[in-house]
């Protein structure tokens, strides 16, 4: 870990002594600035936008899975704190369930969550599928706004015998600063452990799909799963797994390691380089 932060601490030094050199010149050469921070910054910003889709995931599909299960018991699973609201409008199958976190501020396994998550399904237990329809309302993870309204379809089987979300991506993260990215695409959740257990800090998902990160300057990044990202719910971020990610100007493989639950992961560029990338 020390020699990669060390790689980190010497680009960053070359691209100080690179400006200075450059600002110096009395040519009319356009100056030549290595990008690599503005790139190192932009897939530490998708990783955050990875936190937050994964934090509304976790509580659609909790609350959803409760509420699937008691219909008439409980409205809220008894894992969320007590700043948390939930209120179910049923009629006949139909049901509408709302997330209701505060104009304040609720604290939720690590994250300040605010405002609504609204959702609405068919109740049928025993269907294999279930479409879940979503939409945010004021919604914030850590003081950024997040807007969407999209699906999730829930498999109570996939091949492998395991439950199953599908969940059409269709984001937008607005940082305090006005920095904005959005996010489109497929992600797919397999829950391999923890399944029926009624403990919500035993759940562990992997992620497969593809996606693309849009940020308000334009830039792009196209997203492609390589091996399966296994996402803890006790963990804030991915504790392995490979994802490809391309962009006009670089590329390479995100690498979550193999199973720490830590704020690291190791980009390597397509030409070999690796650095390290802090997830916030």
């Amino acid at each position: 870990m020390k020699y990669f932060k060390r790689i980190i601490k010497s680009i960053l030094a070359l691209l100080v002594i690179g400006m200075s050199f450059s600002s110096c010149t009395d040519n009319d050469e356009p100056l030549q600035i290595d990008n690599t921070s503005q790139d190192t910054l932009e897939l530490a910003r998708a990783s955050e936008v990875d936190a937050a889709s994964s934090s509304l995931e976790d509580m659609v599909v909790e609350v959803f899975e409760f509420d699937l299960a008691n219909p008439n018991g409980r409205v809220a699973p008894p894992a969320l704190p007590d700043c948390v609201t939930i209120t179910v409008v049923a009629e006949q199958g139909f049901r509408e369930v709302t997330v209701d976190f505060g104009n304040e501020g609720c604290l939720v396994r690590g994250h300040v969550l605010k405002g609504q998550i609204v959702f609405s399904y068919t109740r049928d237990v025993e269907a294999q599928e279930i479409l879940i329809t979503y939409n945010l309302i004021d919604f914030y993870f850590d003081n950024k706004n997040v807007l969407g309204s999209r699906t999730i379809l829930r498999e109570k089987e996939n091949d492998n015998g395991n439950p199953q979300f599908t969940h059409t991506l269709d984001l937008t993260v607005i940082w305090p600063n006005g920095l904005q990215a959005s996010r489109n695409g497929t992600k797919v959740r397999e829950w391999v452990e923890g399944f029926g257990s009624g403990i919500f800090s035993d759940n562990v998902f992997e992620v497969s799909g593809n996606w693309t990160t849009t940020f308000v300057n334009g830039n792009s990044h196209t997203y492609e799963v390589l091996t399966p990202l296994r996402r803890e719910v006790i963990c804030t971020y991915f504790v392995s797994g490979t994802i490809d990610i391309q962009r006009t100007n670089f590329g390479g493989i995100f690498d979550y390691g193999t199973g720490d639950c830590d704020n690291e992961a190791l980009f390597t560029f397509n030409n070999g380089t690796e650095i390290i990338i802090t997830l916030n």
